[in-house]
């Protein structure tokens, strides 16, 4: 049974999608939430159990139909891809169960979608074939695009047209890269290619380097790195709470492509292609922390802030990808990790007090004093904390981290910039808190009293990741400094899938 363990992350969700797109389900909604929820544990316990195996180090791989790489499908369990499916698991847990508490009920198919925008993100995760990373793209796009619409809305569907408009572009030029790179290599298996990428004939050399800076074009939109960042803020701003909660996880694919894609097939083995992502990724990275840093301070409503503030992280993951040393890989690991979980539920708290403040909404606007104001008050003051990056809660352990990770000249680039988008994002969070909880105190109580899924939806995600990752800091860093260690050392994964061909071309 173990060995099937590593497909169930996609076909769980697949089948769970499946049953909640039935048509006599479609009035029983009690039901379909069990079984959403239901689904959603069952794949957070399945992650579990991959993480307790990778962290043995071995390399596993599940080949689809039993055709062998480099020739079938092949999905690959590595720390990364564990670790990785873990986060998505834990976030949509506490996304789901707080659309239980009504939000799925504003469209149709909520549940079903949920669950096959899983599929796609997990199959991305896991997948060690460079096409069929472009499919689960498609498949948690695909899911993506409706899921925004839900509810609809005019703004709504406005951010909707920007970003399906940008994703078919980039999935059009993944398709060329990948073509491009599949006629300088013949393969598209990504250890078989990184292993031919290695002994590639001079004259290729040239077509590669192309379709792999095409390919960090798509993976750079993906991640909303700048100048490829612009559809993010509005789209995450007016996305239905759940879903942009669950979208927090979206801009880490991008970040998980270029550190699978260009770590494996682009290491040191890959002579005078070795690491040809890193200037790019290393300046774009600074320019995002730059630019998000003025955003987070110029934005005017609770939404947008967290959105920029998702940018922010982005620029800061990007920056660990630019250092590309073991320490820098760990520690952005492990501040991925923080701040998918906490901006997560930073959207579903921001929902929660644009109900309780009725017109007011979330724009950084005086207005009545909310009802359960203090609890969402005191969740508010934990999340900005923790996002900040203060201590004592996890992001301050992160963003030490990636300091400490930094050398040379990079130290003189990294180390003002962090800081300051840390210092505006205290200054706008500290602002934001002030005139919703401070600056409204006149007037009646607005706001009816908020249901139990929606606490335990912010709580999971806003209260619980960060104690847990300082709680369990030594053994979370360690897996991060294990992952890392494997990511610099692509041949476990090459002789894994190869072992036939070992080093040959």
């Amino acid at each position: 049974m173990t060995q099937h363990l590593i497909v169930l992350p996609i076909v769980l969700p697949l089948v769970a999608g499946i049953l909640l797109l039935y048509k006599r389900l479609g009035r029983l909604s009690q039901i379909k939430r069990l079984i959403s929820v239901v689904a959603t544990v069952l794949l957070l316990l399945v992650s579990i159990a991959l993480v307790k195996q990778a962290a043995s180090g071995e390399v596993t791989y599940y080949a689809l139909g039993s055709w062998q790489p480099p020739f079938g499908i092949v999905l690959v369990l590595d720390r990364l891809s564990a670790l990785m499916v873990m986060v998505t698991s834990f976030l949509a847990v506490g996304a789901v169960v707080y659309s239980c508490a009504g939000d799925d009920e504003k469209g149709s198919n909520f549940h079903g979608l949920f669950q096959w925008q899983l599929m796609g993100i997990n199959g991305a995760f896991l997948t060690g074939d460079l096409f069929n990373l472009f499919v689960f793209f498609e498949v948690l796009l695909l899911a993506s695009y409706a899921l925004l619409l839900h509810g609809g809305g005019k703004l709504r569907i406005q951010a909707s047209v920007h970003y399906v408009v940008l994703n078919i572009a980039g999935s059009s030029l993944f398709l060329i890269a990948a073509g491009v790179l599949y006629g300088a290599t013949g393969t598209l298996n990504m250890a078989d290619m990184a292993n031919r990428i290695a002994n590639l004939p001079a004259e290729r050399e040239g077509l590669v380097t192309a379709g792999a800076l095409m390919l960090l074009v798509v993976f750079g939109l993906k991640a909303a790195m700048l100048p490829l960042y612009f559809w993010l803020p509005r789209t995450y701003g007016y996305a239905p709470a759940p879903v942009a909660a669950l979208f927090a996880i979206m801009t880490k694919v991008g970040i998980y492509a270029i550190l699978r894609v260009y770590m494996l097939m682009f290491s040191d083995q890959a002579g005078s292609l070795a690491a040809l992502e890193q200037p790019w990724v290393w300046w774009l990275a600074l320019a995002t922390l730059a630019i998000a840093g003025m955003g987070v301070l110029a934005a005017r409503d609770l939404r947008l802030l967290v959105a920029y503030l998702i940018l922010i992280s982005v620029g800061t993951l990007l920056a660990g990808i630019g250092m590309r040393t073991p320490a820098a890989i760990s520690a952005l690991l492990y501040y991925l990790i923080h701040t998918t979980l906490v901006t997560g539920g930073l959207f579903l708290l921001a929902a929660m007090i644009g109900t309780q403040r009725g017109k007011a909404g979330t724009r950084l606007v005086k207005g009545r004093p909310m009802a359960e104001g203090g609890g969402l008050a005191l969740l508010f003051f934990v999340g900005a904390v923790a996002v900040a990056g203060l201590p004592p809660l996890s992001g301050a352990l992160g963003k030490a981290l990636l300091l400490n990770a930094a050398e040379g000249n990079a130290r003189l680039w990294l180390w003002p910039l962090l800081l300051l988008a840390g210092l505006a994002s205290l200054v706008a969070l500290s602002r934001a808190g002030s005139t919703i909880f401070w600056a409204s105190h006149r007037g009646s109580h607005c706001g009816e009293a908020l249901p139990r899924a929606q606490w335990f939806g912010v709580t999971w995600l806003v209260v619980a990741a960060p104690v847990l990752l300082v709680v369990f800091a030594g053994p979370v860093s360690e897996y991060t400094q294990a992952t890392a260690e494997q990511l610099a050392n692509p041949e476990a994964i090459i002789q894994t899938l190869l072992p036939a061909t070992g080093d040959a071309p």
